[in-house]
């Protein structure tokens, strides 16, 4: 497998680096780089020093390096080191601590690529005498010019159980001008094929976990750094709760009001699929009708967008207990809830969590549904189908909307279809996006589980086999995105 060549264009003027981690993606992008001709160079990046704060308690990074230097020897590639952990610290993870501090849930990763590896990494690699940077992503790249511009497209991956389009949502056409994919168009196992046939001392080398150059860590430890643990209660909602919630009955009934078939039922709760089921889901029609969707106000979009927010109060009652009637106190049975655990600190939880709550008495898994940072409360309930893990709308602020095809931007008013993703690996689902002045909103075919608030959605737009494009069948665009 090589890069596709350009009869036109002499690769060995092309002066490429490689960001080579250590992993089998980038050693295998950067020996088809080689193959092609470029003149390349790898740059290894250390972007952390704290092993304490890893599982494993030691220093990933350097073995990292250490497997990089060898495969760039292999390769015969010159091999540059830079530490930019003062950069990822101030861009990345301080920005982190800032949002689980108000109860969002930011995506590292994503901020990685956008301020790190094409920002910081990318003025280093200039410095060095760069024309392009490229990474191990599974994505693809294609440019193009379009109404007179050169526009810069990114496509899914041709690998449907590793698209990482996902976490290039952040990036601009100008950092996009700079990037190179060459394994965007490679199946996994060719990867490891390529790596082996090549003796790469990565070649069997597992994918990394965790968080973006830091590893795999304990994130409550992690976020302990600075944020200081405080114990709360954690309160299960039971279904009696929604029952006469004004906001659950505004959201079902604002739905069935924009259904294309008068008189149907709208559908409140997600049907559980496992994360990695499928790529992209069949292409359904729309349950919702446009013209009805045009006619909802600012302010009912708003509210539709809006979670249900859990306010349960519990009265304490005394009585006696054993043969000494020993007065203690309780609380009362109350038909909304119940108070089953603590926790040290809401803002260690996240929307859709099961892990870490340490519950029992349940037949099925618990799920945290809500979180008060200021009431220092987490809600939880029982099992996929309970009615707070599923919501249908969501609302990207107007100053966190981001068009990587800037010449698709959407008009106040204007209603499109996309295909969006609200977390990685996650099949592409079918919405209705609605452009406002009070922000854009986007209005799911089906209902979705764990829509959580600082991650990002993600827009594509599906596109037909071209002679431009290597696809083995259909294949999506991604347009732009944006802050849940």
């Amino acid at each position: 497998m090589e890069l596709r060549k350009d009869n036109n264009v002499d690769n060995s003027k092309i002066k490429v680096c490689i960001g080579l981690s250590g992993g089998v993606d980038s050693s295998v992008a950067a020996l088809l780089l080689k193959q092609a001709g470029y003149d390349v160079f790898a740059l290894f990046m250390q972007n952390w020093h704290d092993a304490s704060t890893t599982l494993h308690g030691d220093c990933e990074w350097e073995e990292d390096r250490f497997v990089a230097e060898m495969v760039a020897r292999k390769v015969g590639i010159p091999f540059y080191f830079v530490d930019l952990s003062k950069e990822y610290r101030a861009r990345v993870v301080d920005y982190m601590f800032d949002e689980y501090e108000k109860g969002r849930t930011p995506n590292p990763d994503v901020l990685c690529n956008r301020e790190i590896k094409f920002s910081a990494f990318l003025e280093c690699a200039k410095k060095l005498g760069a024309d392009m940077v490229a990474t191990g992503h599974y994505c693809r790249k294609i440019t193009e010019e379009i109404g007179g511009k050169t526009v810069h497209r990114i496509l899914a991956g041709s690998d449907p159980g590793k698209d990482q389009s996902y976490f290039l949502c952040q990036l601009t056409q100008e950092q996009l001008s700079y990037a190179m994919f060459p394994i965007g168009d490679i199946l996994k196992s060719e990867v490891r094929r390529l790596a082996h046939e090549a003796d790469l001392q990565s070649a069997d080398k597992k994918d990394s976990q965790g968080i973006c150059f830091v590893g795999k860590v304990d994130l409550p430890t992690f976020l302990q750094q600075k944020l200081k643990p405080k114990e709360g209660d954690v309160v299960e909602v039971y279904d009696n709760y929604f029952t006469d919630n004004e906001q659950y009955k505004f959201i079902h009934d604002t739905l069935s009001s924009i259904l294309s078939q008068d008189g149907g039922q709208v559908k409140m709760i997600t049907d559980y699929i496992s994360e990695d089921k499928a790529t992209i889901q069949d292409q359904s029609d729309c349950p919702f009708s446009t013209e009805k969707i045009a006619l909802l106000s600012d302010e009912d979009l708003a509210r539709l967008s809006e979670p249900v927010q859990y306010d349960i109060n519990f009265e304490t009652e005394t009585y006696r207990s054993g043969k000494k009637h020993i007065k203690k106190t309780r609380y009362k049975e109350n038909p909304f809830g119940k108070i089953v655990g603590k926790h040290d600190g809401a803002q260690f939880y996240t929307i859709g969590q099961r892990k870490g709550l340490n519950i029992g008495g349940h037949k099925d898994s618990i799920f945290v549904i809500g979180t008060d940072i200021d009431k220092n409360i987490i809600y939880v309930g029982e099992g996929h189908t309970h009615k707070g893990l599923s919501r249908s709308c969501l609302r990207v602020m107007p100053e966190e909307i981001h068009w990587i095809r800037e010449d698709l931007k959407m008009e106040i008013g204007e209603i499109r279809r996309y295909r969006v993703r609200i977390r990685y690996r996650q099949p592409l689902q079918e919405a209705t996006l609605v452009m406002r002045a009070n922000g854009l909103f986007i209005i799911f075919d089906q209902p979705q589980r764990g829509i959580t608030p600082g991650q990002f959605a993600a827009w594509y737009s599906q596109i037909e086999d071209g002679s431009q494009v290597s696809v083995r069948e259909t294949s999506v665009e991604m347009i732009g995105s944006g802050v849940i």
